[in-house]
């Protein structure tokens, strides 16, 4: 299971530092990037849009840090709460315009010394995403905060508004809905 990552020892410090340098928000953003990536990467259909969407976010926060209240959140929710609403705000846009993405017929060749692994580890990864992608909005929403941000069930209670127990039994049922996908595509855990 995955545990929350410890708030930077001096965050309050950096943020209210940030708010007057923006080059101190370098240790936010490096602090923090891999998890956002992460979360935003369960949500949305390719690397190459959650990494733009991922930017989107912290583009987002430094332009906000006057509005981040120390007192009625901790950090790490406050950014999150943002990269849902950036998430959420692409996927509507993508509501409106369907598109197929190149990088479905476009075939990259791999310099990796081991091709017949790599190509394993691409087809357990697109059914792992094509499976997530089989859920509910708010299960797939509570999957990427709990497995790709790495936040607690409190943490995603305080953020959607449920209750923890609310969460862990979404989480629950959804986890067992994508182990029962995933053995009737045949793929091996």
């Amino acid at each position: 299971m995955a545990q929350e990552t410890a708030a930077l020892p001096n965050e309050i410090a950096l943020v209210t530092q940030a708010r007057v340098d923006p080059t101190a928000f370098a240790a936010i953003y490096d602090h923090y990037f891999g998890r956002v990536f992460n979360y935003v990467r369960y949500r949305l259909p390719d690397a190459d849009r959650a990494d733009d969407v991922t930017a989107q976010v912290f583009e987002r926060t430094l332009n906000n840090l006057d509005r981040y209240q120390p007192d009625r959140a901790p950090f790490s929710a406050w950014l999150f709460a943002i990269a849902r609403n950036a998430v959420n705000d692409y996927l509507r846009r993508q509501q409106r315009r369907r598109w197929i993405s190149l990088d479905i017929l476009w075939n990259r060749s791999s310099e990796e010394p081991e091709p017949g692994q790599l190509v394993s580890d691409q087809e357990l990864q697109h059914e792992l995403l094509a499976a997530v992608a089989s859920l509910r909005d708010r299960e797939r929403d509570l999957i990427g905060l709990k497995f790709a941000a790495g936040l607690t069930n409190r943490r995603i209670a305080e953020l959607t508004g449920l209750s923890e127990s609310n969460v862990g039994i979404i989480l629950f049922r959804a986890v067992r809905r994508l182990r029962a996908d995933l053995e009737a595509r045949g793929v091996e855990r």
